[in-house]
C-alpha cells in the first residue's frame, strides 16, 4: 500500500496536459498557459525549494522496482498523448482563431510532444519487453522522432560524453549550434547504426528489414492520414508541434552532458560511463514532471534501472537548478557559459 501511495506523486505530470487542455479550449494569452507554467512558474518554485538527494532504502527499492503501478503510469500516457493529438488537430482549425493563438496552441502541443512523446518514450525504450518498446515507438511517432529509438539506445549510451557523440554538448558550444549538429548528426548516426546491424547479420542494409526505412514509411503514412482527415493547416500545425518536441529534446540533451568528458584508456576505447559524466538535478518538481529523467547520472550509470528507483550519487555533478530553469538558462549563451564554466572548474579543482 505504501508503494501505491508513493506512486501517486508521479500523477503530478498530468498537470502538463491540464494546462494544454486550457490552451486548446481558450483564446488570448491563455493559449500560452503551458509555456508560462513550465518556463515561468516551475523554475520560480524550484528556486525556492532545496533539491532532495535522499535515496530509497534497499528493501523499499526492491518493492518499488517490481510494483506494476509504476509501469502502468507510463502506459496510460500513450492513449492520453493520442487523444490530445486528435483534440489538437480539431482545435487548431477553430473558426476565428488568430495566428498568435494558433502559435500558442502549437506550442502547447509541442510540450506534449517533448514531455510525453519523447521523454516517456525514452523510459519505455530502455525496457526489454517488446510491448513496452512498441509503446515507445508509438509515442515517438507523435513527435516524428522515431530515429531516437535507435540512436539513443545504441549510439548515445555508448558514446556519451565523448566527441563522437552528437548528443553530448562540447565545451564552448552554444545551444543553437548544438540544436542542429545533434539533430542532423544524430539522424545520420541512426542510419549508420541500423545499416551496421543489418550488415553484421549478412542482410542488405537498404531493405524492408531496415528499421529506419520502416520508421520513415510509418511517419509518411501517419502524415498522409492526418492530411486526408484534417486537412493541410492541421497537418502543418502538427509538424510544427513535432519539431518543437524535437527541439525540447535537444535542449535537454544539451544541458545533460555539457562540457563533461570521458578519458580515453587507449586509442579505441574510453573509460566506463560513470555518474560523473552526466549533470544531475535533484529538484523535486522537475524530477516528478519528467519521470526522474533529471537523475541522469544514475540513468547513464545503469540504463536498465527503472525511473522510480533512480539514485543520487554523491560524486555526480549537480545542476544549480531544475531542468526547466536550466533549459531557460541555456538559451542565453553568455550567462550559460558564466554559470556552467564556473561549475566545470570547480569539478576539476
Amino acid at each position: 500500500m505504501k508503494s501505491k501511495i508513493s506512486a501517486l506523486k508521479y500523477l503530478s505530470i498530468l498537470t502538463v496536459p491540464l494546462t494544454v487542455f486550457i490552451s486548446f479550449t481558450s483564446r488570448g494569452w491563455l493559449t500560452f498557459i503551458p509555456f508560462l507554467y513550465i518556463f515561468a512558474l516551475i523554475p520560480l518554485i524550484e528556486l525556492l525549494f532545496k533539491p532532495v538527494a535522499k535515496n530509497l532504502e534497499k528493501a523499499e527499492e526492491a518493492i518499488l522496482k517490481e510494483d506494476p503501478v509504476y509501469d502502468w503510469m507510463l502506459y496510460i500516457i500513450v492513449p492520453i498523448q493520442y487523444l490530445f493529438l486528435i483534440f489538437f488537430l480539431f482545435q487548431i482549425s477553430e473558426p476565428g482563431l488568430k495566428r498568435w493563438e494558433m502559435v500558442g496552441r502549437i506550442t502547447a502541443m509541442g510540450f506534449l510532444c517533448g514531455n510525453f512523446g519523447i521523454n516517456v518514450a525514452h523510459e519505455l525504450g530502455h525496457r526489454k519487453s517488446k510491448f513496452e518498446q512498441f509503446l515507445a515507438k508509438a509515442l515517438l511517432l507523435t513527435s516524428l522522432y522515431m530515429q531516437f529509438f535507435i540512436e539513443h539506445n545504441r549510439g548515445h549510451h555508448k558514446k556519451v560524453s565523448t566527441p563522437e557523440d552528437p548528443a553530448s554538448a562540447q565545451y564552448g558550444q552554444t545551444l543553437y549550434q548544438f540544436w542542429f549538429s545533434s539533430a542532423i548528426f544524430g539522424y545520420l548516426s541512426a542510419w549508420k547504426l541500423e545499416n551496421e546491424r543489418l550488415t553484421r547479420k549478412g542482410l542488405k542494409a537498404y531493405s524492408l528489414g531496415n528499421e529506419m526505412l520502416q520508421y520513415h514509411l510509418i511517419k509518411i503514412t501517419f502524415l498522409v492520414i492526418i492530411y486526408l482527415i484534417f486537412g493541410l493547416t492541421p497537418l502543418l500545425a502538427f509538424v510544427g508541434a513535432a519539431f518543437m518536441g524535437g527541439f525540447l529534446l535537444e535542449t535537454i540533451n544539451y544541458i545533460e552532458h555539457y562540457g563533461l568528458t570521458r578519458n580515453k584508456i587507449n586509442e579505441d576505447h574510453y573509460e566506463r560511463v560513470l555518474p560523473i559524466h552526466s549533470w544531475n538535478s535533484n529538484h523535486i518538481i522537475g524530477r516528478l514532471l519528467l519521470f526522474e529523467l533529471s537523475r541522469h547520472s544514475d540513468h547513464h550509470f545503469n540504463a536498465s534501472r527503472k525511473y522510480q528507483i533512480l539514485r543520487h550519487h554523491v560524486k555526480s555533478p549537480q545542476m544549480p537548478t531544475g531542468y526547466p530553469g536550466m533549459m531557460l538558462l541555456s538559451t542565453i549563451p553568455p550567462i550559460w557559459f558564466f554559470v556552467m564554466h564556473k561549475k566545470l572548474k570547480q569539478l576539476k579543482a
